[in-house]
């Protein structure tokens, strides 16, 4: 029995093992190629001197613009996430605790959850011909009204968990003691659900951060987000391999330190309900 228990746990070692290689190998070797010249990424060498031209190419040189692209990607996701979390919310609250009748509320649901399985580059046609009649062509506000479109069904969904497992008589109190509902929302329901918030902010952020399909359709040069500044690196004649593995690398960085510090309330976020 001991011998069987010993195999099991060395078996289990073995696949975790294997998941942190496929998840990490990847992200090991694109690092790997950005300490390389272009004639050793070329040759595949695993020997070869290291260099940070790379990245002394994407951040400082005159033809990269690198560094307004991650400001872009900055004001994009930041602001996006921050509609995302008011509105998400309030409908999420709305949801749990108004006395909405179940088909409306159902209905309503349903509709987010078909409309965040939609593909969305399905949608980037419709988009752009409704962005180019308004004015807003070519613009960070495109981007981020479509942002705010794609992550606030998983928004709401998220902080219903948190609203529909907080007990509903904290509030009740307050308002027979003379709270008014918002007041109640304010001051007890808010600071109680805030764990769900800095989930629902994390993911929002990051997806925005990463999101690319509809930030290539949507943007100019002037206006590029991140993703599609590391594509431009892939040319019609050029492949530009080192500098598109050192801007991957130093794109990951803000995703990494929001991910360090908002990964509980993330699984805390993404089990809720699964466990009473």
């Amino acid at each position: 029995m001991l011998v069987l228990r010993g195999y099991s746990r060395l078996v289990g070692y073995l696949l975790l093992a294997l998941g942190v290689f496929i998840i990490l190998g990847p992200f090991l070797w694109v690092t790997l190629q950005s300490f390389k010249y272009e004639i050793e990424i070329l040759k595949g060498s695993w020997l070869f001197p290291p260099t940070t031209f790379n990245y002394d190419d994407v951040l400082w040189s005159r033809r990269s613009d690198f560094l307004k692209n991650v400001f872009n990607s900055a004001i994009v996701a930041s602001v996006s996430t921050f509609f995302v979390l008011i509105v998400g919310t309030l409908a999420a609250y709305s949801l749990a605790r108004l006395k909405w009748s179940r088909w409306i509320a159902a209905t309503f649901l349903g509709w987010t959850l078909i409309f965040n399985m939609i593909p969305p580059l399905t949608l980037v046609g419709p988009w752009y011909l409704i962005f180019r009649e308004i004015g807003l062509s070519d613009t960070l506000t495109a981007v981020i009204l479509t942002h705010i479109t794609l992550h606030l069904p998983m928004t709401i969904w998220m902080m219903m968990a948190y609203f529909s497992d907080l007990p509903k008589d904290l509030e009740e109190a307050a308002m027979v003691d003379g709270c008014r509902r918002i007041d109640a929302f304010w001051k007890i329901s808010l600071p109680l659900v805030t764990p769900g918030l800095i989930a629902a902010g994390v993911l929002a952020f990051v997806f925005s951060w990463n999101e690319f399909s509809v930030a290539l359709n949507l943007t100019s040069r002037a206006t590029a987000t991140v993703p599609v500044a590391i594509a431009r690196f892939a040319e019609e004649y050029e492949i530009q391999y080192g500098q598109m593995a050192a801007a991957s690398v130093l794109s990951t960085i803000p995703a990494l330190i929001l991910m360090f510090f908002g990964q509980r309330f993330v699984v805390q976020g993404l089990t809720m309900g699964a466990v009473k």
